[in-house]
């Protein structure tokens, strides 16, 4: 992991996202830290990581996300050769969504 631009600022944000225990949560601490527009471009993102990490080309994920090409190679650049958390991130949120199908069908 890059240590570059992580201190003790940043610690206290790590710790303050991790403390939160539900979404409402989340959404309310999200919108006072960040602009719509910043958070808008975190949740593309993640979303162009989820459809990278399902197989999809450039083409069909610009056209469903509305994201730059730009935008998906730096997405996929940090999917290569990153340090694992957009990997790890959408590994959990997959496994979440297996796990509520199977309590669904049961």
């Amino acid at each position: 992991m890059s240590v570059k631009w992580k201190d003790s600022s940043t610690d206290r944000l790590c710790e303050a996202i991790l403390c939160l225990k539900t979404q409402d949560e989340m959404y309310r601490f999200l919108e006072d830290v960040g602009t719509i527009g910043e958070l808008k471009a975190l949740a593309q993102r993640l979303e162009v990581a989820r459809l990278l990490h399902e197989g999809l080309n450039y083409g069909e994920i610009s056209r469903m996300s509305g994201a730059s090409s730009v935008t998906i190679s730096r997405t996929k650049k940090a999917l290569d050769y990153g340090t694992d958390g957009l990997l790890r991130v959408l590994e959990r949120l997959k496994a979440r969504k297996e796990d509520a199908r199977e309590v669904e069908q049961a």
